[in-house]
């Protein structure tokens, strides 16, 4: 049962130091409030950069042809490196890792794309099959480029979401109808989302045999990409490494030369974020808790003086009867109710400013790629008020166990 007088003798006495209790209070307040603010804003650059990683497989390597920087076997440096069709074959074939691969040959000189009177320049990737695996392309009507569409060098296309939009209105049917791109109708067969970067849906696929054929882009790709499976960052350097060396063997380059061929390995890029993330987690922490200390320490002194002052108080309820177990209920009461308040208020200020932000750059479309959604876990506030709460009880302890020592008759004298 709720004690009233209990509380409000509580109340009374914390008020009589209104100026030490407010700034005390605002310390174990202002903790909790970074706390909130600092693990708000790690997770929103957690979730900018997370989201970012949804537009490519994580578990994938992305080889591009550079130049030549050092002389081998009688050919000299600055060669360009070019891929051909063998050399993805090849790699598929004899890289035992390799899950889906995919290849890229871009247009030369962009693309205008048309439809009746509408113009616009739209990149168009020419692609193989497997590249849908690389990109977490998905599909929302048709399908995407088969291997039959490859064999026969059909004339097919699959639009991004934002194409599908500038050409056509919301219900009208896309799949069956023709765009044209540089001088040439192709048959829509697929519509796709990205959920990474907005400017991935701008995309137009075609297949990539279709390009080489009809574009004179003979049997050049300009990238390579494939994933690889459920693996171990270390396990995808070795994988990195026999790629540089096979693709070396097959073009006559140095296998030690890294700007013939460029090799990124998202696997290794990635958990080197997830790694930095943590190490601010940590911080973040580190941080927080040493605010919430500093505001505990501010408790304990507060708590003390109040002892100071209600010595003599103290004294009386010791020479009537009081127990040493109810003087220190007393304090830490007294202690807990300062923690608890003024963290609560710490968190649903820290909580406010979150939402605020994100409202304001929901408002404003504000999108970036390396913050969104500064969100908090509610758990992990649920347990640091709780924390709080605790510490709180453990600054009045040293304040009660003084209390406990006052001597009545000493007291009452004084």
């Amino acid at each position: 049962m709720l004690d009233y007088d209990k509380w409000q003798e509580i109340i009374d006495s914390i008020s009589k130091h209104k100026l030490r209790t407010a700034l005390t209070a605002f310390g174990v307040s202002w903790g909790m409030f970074m706390l909130v603010l600092l693990l708000g804003a790690g997770n929103g650059l957690r979730n900018g950069v997370n989201h970012n990683f949804l537009d490519d497989a994580v578990n994938s390597l992305w080889i591009w042809g550079g130049s030549t920087s050092k002389p081998y076997k009688g050919l000299q440096p600055g060669r360009r490196i070019i891929f051909h069709n063998e050399d993805y074959k090849t790699v598929e074939a004899s890289i035992g890792a390799v899950e889906h691969l995919g290849v890229r040959y871009w247009l030369r000189g962009g693309a205008q794309v048309k439809r009746g009177n509408e113009v616009f320049d739209y990149p168009v990737r020419c692609v193989n099959p497997g590249h849908r695996y690389l990109e977490n392309t998905i599909i929302t009507e048709g399908r995407f480029i088969n291997d039959h569409d490859m064999s026969s060098a059909a004339k097919i296309t699959v639009i991004g979401q934002l194409v599908r939009d500038a050409f056509f209105t919301k219900d009208e049917a896309v799949i069956g109808q023709y765009i044209n791109i540089k001088g040439i109708d192709f048959k829509i067969v697929g519509v796709y989302l990205d959920e990474g970067q907005e400017n991935e849906m701008r995309n137009i696929y075609i297949p990539v045999y279709t390009a080489q054929k009809v574009f004179e882009g003979d049997d050049i790709v300009d990238q390579i990409m494939f994933t690889m499976g459920d693996i171990s960052v270390e396990n995808s350097a070795l994988v990195e490494a026999d790629v540089q060396r096979l693709l070396a063997e097959r073009l006559n380059f140095d296998p030690e030369d890294k700007q013939a061929i460029y090799i990124s390995n998202d696997l290794e890029e990635y958990m080197k974020f997830q790694s930095f993330f943590q190490a601010i987690k940590i911080f973040v922490w580190i941080v927080g808790l040493g605010s919430i200390l500093a505001g505990m320490i501010g408790v304990s002194n507060i708590m003390l003086i109040i002892v100071k002052d209600r010595t003599k108080e103290i004294g009386i309820r010791k020479a009537v009867g009081a127990t040493p177990a109810s003087i220190i209920s007393m304090i830490l009461h007294e202690s807990v109710l300062i923690t608890a308040v003024a963290g609560f208020l710490g968190l649903c200020a820290g909580i406010g400013i979150l939402w605020g932000l994100e409202s304001l750059m929901t408002a404003l479309e504000i999108e970036s790629e390396f913050f969104r959604n500064p969100e908090v876990n509610f758990g992990v506030l649920a347990w640091a008020l709780f924390t709080l709460v605790v510490t709180g009880a453990l600054a009045g302890l040293i304040p009660g166990m003084k209390a406990v020592r006052i001597n009545p008759v000493e007291a009452m004298k004084g």
